[in-house]
């Protein structure tokens, strides 16, 4: 997205095969082929396009992922409900979009959501219709606790291990930075703990456990990675393969503010703070550290199985749970309207379905993830979800979709997705608008010129019409799991 070097790029060379294991728009399967897919869930934290099948990044080092990315269907466009952890997630899991629950931050609990409160998520749908649920890691907002929604699992584990020491200087954070110039969990550095004592990697271990072991009928289990999520603290091993004077940067415009309206996003402070202290490099050194540290968790599960006996009836699906700004938009971090924090990795895996290495282009978003699941998993439809079913683009990546996505960032402030175009809206009325076919860094807002003035039109025909009020906030925050 932001590097001419984008070589990654897999090419779609055939059409996917059709399976009769799914019955087309029905979410049935003729009697004599009726099975139960197992589902195996992995959400990643924090994760941006910077992984080899997205080649959001020359440097980066994903071959887990990458593997995974050949033995399913990418979504080029995906695209989050929110952009930012807990709201995302709680529209994933439950099919709503944060408009019509009031669940716009981190703040919230999806509980207090007057439209939550008895809301059946996705694990407890699933669950109801004969499948065990279980959970370890983050999957919704927190690992643990209220917040995780225990009444969503048959099954669900505490998150143990630590990430290590890093070492700091008196006044200073791990990074260099003296404390207080930047958020406190805006730390990075090496750490001095074993990888198979570290949180993310007994998740992962955990996952492969199960997989090894018999069940009595079909599972659902999730796994959650959190790292790349701050702070950036995992061991050293994974921070040596990244040289810091070597590192790419991404392109930054200095002047990008000059067409911004001032109801939109200000520079950051984080910005400046890191470009004061030379800090650049070593941000890029850090975040692609996560990422290899994250896809070496995410090959024990997918390892496992693989030499499991569900290999073969288990659909896998790796998501991020929304972008990450590392410089771009003068910026870092998320919680924006702009492509990249709302764009994120989605690969989805079904055997005898989906055709080896293919990448779709049509434009989707993790709302869409529900409505997907009971449809493969040949379980009735949830008719309160707001997303639509991917199942006709997994079994042909070239079908036409013309539906625009939704990204949402706080009560009337949206961004409208399409295949070339975003729009955004704030709540007074002020708006952007780029032409991705030519400006892929939304440098360029042309939302003030008459002669978009149809295209913009059509594109806010998507912005919901329900916004309800914020549910009220507990100050529960982000959350990076153990350290």
């Amino acid at each position: 997205m932001k590097f001419p070097l984008n070589q990654l790029r897999f090419l779609a060379l055939s059409l996917p095969a059709v399976s009769a294991a799914v019955a087309q728009g029905t979410g049935d399967t003729p009697p004599e082929e009726k099975r139960k897919y197992n589902v195996l869930f992995i959400a990643v934290d924090d994760l941006n396009d910077w992984v080899g099948f997205l080649g959001g990044h020359p440097q980066t080092q994903t071959p887990n992922m990458d593997k995974l990315a050949r033995e399913g269907v990418v979504f080029e466009k995906a695209y989050c409900p929110v952009s930012v952890s807990n709201a995302s997630r709680a529209a994933l899991l439950t099919g709503y979009r944060a408009s019509s629950t009031g669940i716009y931050g981190n703040d919230s609990f999806l509980r207090d959501s007057k439209v939550l409160e008895k809301a059946k998520t996705l694990p407890q749908w699933l669950s109801d219709y004969g499948y065990f649920c279980m959970a370890r890691g983050k999957i919704f907002h927190t690992p643990g606790g209220p917040w995780s929604d225990p009444q969503s699992w048959n099954l669900q584990v505490p998150t143990e291990g630590r990430y290590g020491h890093v070492e700091r200087k008196p006044g200073l954070m791990a990074n260099g930075i003296p404390v207080g110039e930047v958020d406190s969990n805006f730390d990075w550095g090496p750490t001095d703990a074993a990888f198979e004592e570290t949180p993310d990697y007994l998740n992962a271990k955990w996952a492969a456990e199960q997989l090894a072991i018999d069940h009595d009928r079909p599972f659902f289990l999730a796994c959650g990675i959190f790292r790349p999520h701050l702070n950036w603290y995992v061991p050293g091993e994974f921070f040596d393969k990244f040289r810091e004077d070597e590192m790419i940067l991404p392109t930054v415009n200095e002047e990008d503010y000059n067409d911004i309206p001032e109801g939109g996003y200000q520079p950051a402070r984080d910005y400046y703070t890191i470009r004061k202290y030379g800090k650049e490099r070593e941000v890029v050194q850090a975040y692609l550290a996560c990422i290899n540290y994250a896809d070496s968790c995410i090959g024990v599960v997918l390892d496992a199985l693989e030499k499991s006996k569900y290999a073969d009836n288990t659909i896998v699906i790796l998501w991020g749970d929304h972008g990450w700004h590392l410089g771009e938009k003068l910026r870092y971090k998320k919680v924006t309207l702009w492509e990249e924090a709302c764009r994120m990795p989605l690969i989805i895996k079904v055997p005898g379905l989906s055709s080896n290495g293919m990448h779709c282009q049509a434009v989707v978003n993790l709302l869409d993830l529900y409505p997907t699941l009971t449809q493969l998993c040949s379980v009735p439809h949830n008719t309160a979800n707001e997303g639509r079913s991917l199942v006709p683009l997994l079994k042909n990546v070239e079908k036409r979709w013309n539906y625009p996505t939704v990204t949402t960032m706080g009560q009337n402030r949206h961004a409208v997705r399409s295949d070339s175009w975003r729009y955004i809206r704030y709540q007074d009325g002020s708006e952007e608008l780029y032409d991705h076919r030519t400006d892929t860094l939304e440098w360029t807002n042309l939302a003030n010129d008459p002669k978009y003035d149809r295209i913009k039109r059509r594109l806010a025909k998507h912005i919901p019409q329900l916004n309800v009020d914020k549910v009220p906030g507990k100050g529960i925050g982000d959350t990076s799991g153990a350290d």
